[in-house]
């Protein structure tokens, strides 16, 4: 009897520590496998990544005034403009370091790139953050309100980047926009970090409209020119050319990676979004965004997105940044009244394997790029909604 007692309590011991061992090895699976997605902050990272004139400033604000968003724009702008690289293949890499920082809200990093006496007013656009305009890091602009980029940019000077590193504890979600990465192999290492939960928005637009807004801003374009063209000599016009070859050409790499091509980690966690989609139904795409991240639509950011791209502004604007309240689908076909012709055949020409691949119609005419009748956007499959606002089935009474 007692030598019975004894085999049972034995084999229950060994039970026990059989279990334990098991769930000690599962932590320790979870912490070294790349493959793992589980953050270990619970915090959702959100990469919005586009390319120069394509709509990314407005795409930026739709995360930026979420209430549960903490949003910085262009980090990598630092990177470009300290760092004496002759290429942006060459900045890849320190980008990529710098994103997993400030994911981790951690901005040590950017004493690298800010001067000797650096306030928050030193990161790149700052005031274009709600959340940099708000409680903890300022008083200005409570959580639920909306913030003005002005107001900001004259009160909300903070010392120091203590405060910055506080206000992105705060939040649920951490959302970098990027127009600095041309490939996304270079995110991989991020992708595949067990701390992160990483999800990328790939905003495209329509290379002819694209163009036609680049000629509006060239002078500020000139250094991010050269770092594209990795310095080649290019001369007059053409440089706008070349450098819209390579930035299609990016659209192509990133969009047959994440789809084609596409590694068991990145599953899921690639969006591409066009612009002119955008324009057309801005609600309906940005609900779809939000779901996509995690997030949820307000009342409030339903008005203000019907009121952003329902405004009486027309043409387009010249300012680099701004965004202002205009007609979404006069402005994204605003190129087909503005540019040559000329211009438009050579876009086609460069851009062609691009404009194919993402759904946009190629012209063969002066006649056919005016007739706006005609639609140059070839339908997507349809998205699909758990739930859409009231407001998206009737917006004009919006």
């Amino acid at each position: 009897m007692t030598r019975c007692r004894v085999n049972l309590r034995t084999v229950l011991f060994l039970v026990i520590l059989q279990g334990a061992a098991v769930v000690l090895l599962s932590r320790w699976y979870v912490q070294l496998s790349p493959c793992s997605s589980a953050p270990s902050n619970n915090k959702v990272h959100v990469l919005l990544l586009s390319s120069w004139r394509s709509g990314s400033s407005f795409l930026g604000q739709v995360f930026s005034q979420h209430p549960s968003v903490f949003y910085l724009m262009e980090p990598a702008w630092h990177v470009w403009t300290t760092l004496h690289k002759p290429s942006a293949r060459a900045l890849q890499m320190a980008v990529r370091d710098m994103l997993r920082s400030i994911f981790q809200c951690d901005f040590s990093v950017m004493e690298a790139y800010l001067p000797d006496h650096y306030n928050a007013s030193s990161l790149f656009m700052w005031s274009y953050s709600r959340a940099l305009c708000s409680p903890p890091a300022c008083p200005l602009t409570p959580h639920n309100q909306f913030s003005n980029q002005t107001l900001c940019y004259k009160t909300c000077d903070a010392r120091g980047l203590q405060g910055v590193e506080k206000a992105c504890g705060t939040y649920s979600h951490v959302v970098i926009k990027e127009v600095r990465l041309l490939e996304l192999e270079s995110l991989y290492p991020l992708l595949q970090d067990p701390s992160l939960d990483l999800r990328i928005i790939h905003l495209v637009r329509d290379p002819r409209a694209v163009i036609q807004s680049r000629e509006e801003v060239s002078k500020s374009l000139a250094f991010d020119n050269a770092a594209i063209l990795e310095q080649r000599r290019v001369w007059g016009r053409e440089v706008q050319y070349q450098v819209m070859q390579e930035i299609c050409r990016s659209h192509v790499r990133i969009n047959e990676r994440a789809v084609l091509k596409s590694p068991p980690f990145l599953k899921g966690r690639y969006k591409m979004v066009r612009y002119e989609d955008m324009a057309r139904s801005p609600l309906e795409e940005i609900v779809a965004m939000y779901e996509f991240v995690g997030l949820e639509m307000t009342e409030q950011l339903e008005e203000w997105i019907y009121t952003v791209t329902h405004g009486q502004g027309k043409g387009t604007k010249k300012e680099a940044f701004d965004v202002t309240s205009r007609d979404a689908v006069t402005v994204s076909q605003a190129w087909r009244t503005i540019l040559p012709y000329n211009k438009v055949r050579r876009i086609q020409a460069v851009c062609k394997g691009a404009m194919s691949l993402l759904g946009y119609r190629t012209v063969h005419s002066e006649q056919e790029q005016k007739r706006l009748d005609i639609d140059l956007l070839i339908p997507r499959e349809p998205y699909s909604f758990s739930w859409l606002p009231a407001k998206t089935e009737h917006p004009s009474n919006s």
